[in-house]
C-alpha cells in the first residue's frame, strides 16, 4: 500500500483517529517493555521503551529521526501510535524508517486543544509523539506524564528550543553528533547518516549512556556504553 493512501486515512479527524486505534487490538499492557532494535536499544537501562515513561528527545533535527525510530520499533511489535502536532512530519520519511503508517494516527495542527487531543488519544495508543506547540503548562505536563503512567503507554516529547518541557522526563535522549555519508568530491548525494545520541534520566537510567546509529538505520553500530 502507498504511503499517500496510508496518509490520507491517517490525517482524518480526532474522532477517526481515536476510532481507527479503538477498532484494532493494542498491545497488552502487561507486555512492559516495547523493543527498541540495534543500537539504540543500549540507550534504555531495560534494553527497551518501558510502559508508563516520558521520554524527551531532541534537538528537532536529528532528534524527530531518533524520535521516528522509535515510533517505528512500537509499529513493528503490532502497536499503535499517535503523532500530535508534528506538522512537519513527511508520511514518506516515517515509511522509508520503518513505520507503519496503518498503525500511526496523526493530528498535525491540534493548536490550543493539543493537551486536551494528547489526553484523549493516549487512552487508545501505545506510544503517542508529542511535538507541544507552545510552552506547556506544568500542570497539563504533569496530568499527561500520570496519564501517560496510568494507560502503560510511551509518551516521546520533541524538545523544542523555547519550548521546552517542564516535567523531568523519565529518559531523555539527545542527539549531540551527526556526519551525513554518500557524498564524494564534488558528486553523489546524502544517503543516510550517522548520529551519536546520549541518555541520561532518572532512576535506573540517571547513569549516562552513549550510542551511534545509522539514519535511517540501515546498518545499526554497536551500543557503545557510557
Amino acid at each position: 500500500m502507498g504511503a499517500s493512501g496510508s496518509a490520507a486515512r491517517s490525517t482524518g479527524s480526532l474522532a477517526g483517529s481515536l476510532a481507527a486505534i479503538q477498532a484494532g487490538p493494542v498491545a497488552a499492557a502487561v507486555t512492559r517493555l516495547v523493543e527498541v532494535p540495534g543500537a539504540l536499544a543500549g540507550c534504555f537501562p531495560d534494553g527497551g521503551l518501558r510502559r508508563g515513561s516520558t521520554l524527551a528527545v531532541g534537538p528537532v533535527t536529528g532528534g524527530m529521526s531518533v524520535a521516528l525510530t522509535l515510533v517505528a520499533a512500537a509499529t513493528a511489535g503490532g502497536g499503535w501510535c499517535a503523532a500530535v502536532g508534528v506538522s512537519s512530519l513527511g508520511v514518506v520519511a516515517a515509511a522509508e524508517q520503518g513505520v507503519d503508517l496503518d498503525r500511526l494516527a496523526l493530528v498535525p495542527a491540534p493548536a490550543s486543544r493539543w493537551p486536551v487531543v494528547t489526553a484523549a488519544l493516549l487512552d487508545g495508543v501505545d506510544l503517542l509523539l508529542l511535538r507541544p506547540p507552545e510552552r506547556p503548562r506544568p500542570g497539563d505536563a504533569r496530568r499527561l506524564a500520570a496519564r501517560t503512567r496510568e494507560r502503560g503507554a510511551v509518551l516521546v516529547v520533541v524538545d523544542v528550543p523555547g519550548v521546552g518541557w517542564p516535567e523531568v522526563p523519565d529518559l531523555r535522549l539527545i542527539v549531540t553528533a551527526t556526519a551525513w555519508e554518500g557524498l564524494g568530491r564534488g558528486h553523489g548525494h546524502l544517503c543516510r547518516r550517522k548520529v551519536q545520541v546520549v541518555a541520561t534520566g532518572r532512576r535506573a537510567a540517571e547513569r549516562e549512556r552513549r550510542c551511534d546509529l545509522w539514519l535511517p538505520g540501515p546498518a545499526p553500530l554497536p551500543a557503545m556504553a557510557g
